[in-house]
């Protein structure tokens, strides 16, 4: 693993990035969820299952990690539904409401300083960028107001693993037409995204919750522009002293 001070970022040419916890703050998210799904579930307490059903659901996924099987974005429904009594279609109706949908109201305001701004870094140095989750992200960049060049989903058919199995990782660096030691990962969990990188063969940071995440990304941002100045600053020299 990488400090944010031991890159080398003359041999980064991609960027890839975990989404949840990871771009935006989870525990932020989650706070606004856990009022918005005891507002709507209070007043009809014949539906609290509902929340017990997402629990049991991120409970199964969590269980499985490192594992995969055909057809996993159908799959991860079953589990949960086997193991909790459901039925498949209920399972999928609550978790794409709860879990996909409706937290993207509230997505934009949970993330990270500087988040979008190490995004137009990275697009002036021509470094690409590429997306790596274990959940569906598109929909989430959109909310968040940004873009990446390649984005791949656990549950992607051409995928059909979790993390930690570096498929998914490997995918995305082959779709950036790059070698996996050629692009950077960057993830918050390091026995999922830390444990990916390296089983992947690519380099990686972990971001630290708690007030260090604050001023993560300003501070890789505040990296790249000091080595764009320190390069032109030797130019410089250089033409003077020629």
């Amino acid at each position: 693993m990488h400090t944010n001070n031991s890159i080398d970022w003359s041999g980064v040419k991609a960027v890839v990035f975990d989404v949840d916890g990871t771009l935006y703050n989870q525990s932020k998210l989650r706070k606004h969820m856990l009022l918005a799904l005891l507002s709507h579930y209070l007043p009809r307490p014949w539906q609290l299952g509902d929340m017990l059903l997402l629990s049991r659901f991120r409970a199964e996924r969590e269980r499985r990690a490192g594992q995969g099987c055909p057809g996993l974005e159908s799959a991860q429904y079953n589990w949960c539904a086997e193991n909790g009594g459901y039925k498949p279609d209920k399972v999928r109706q609550v978790v794409e409401q709860w879990m996909y949908r409706f937290p993207l109201r509230y997505i934009a305001g949970c993330v990270y300083p500087g988040t979008a701004a190490f995004f137009e870094a990275l697009r002036a140095k021509s470094i690409r960028i590429g997306i790596y989750s274990d959940y569906p992200a598109l929909e989430k960049l959109t909310a968040m107001g940004l873009q990446a060049d390649v984005i791949v989903s656990s549950t992607d058919p051409e995928v059909d693993f979790l993390k930690p199995d570096p498929r998914g990782l490997r995918l995305v660096a082959e779709r950036l037409g790059l070698k996996a030691s050629e692009c950077l990962f960057i993830g918050d969990r390091q026995e999922l995204d830390g444990a990916c990188a390296e089983a992947a063969g690519m380099p990686y940071l972990i971001l630290q919750k708690g007030p260090d995440a604050m001023h993560f990304y300003p501070n890789l941002s505040k990296q790249l522009n000091l080595i764009q100045h320190t390069k032109l600053a030797s130019h410089e020299s250089e033409f003077l002293t020629s």
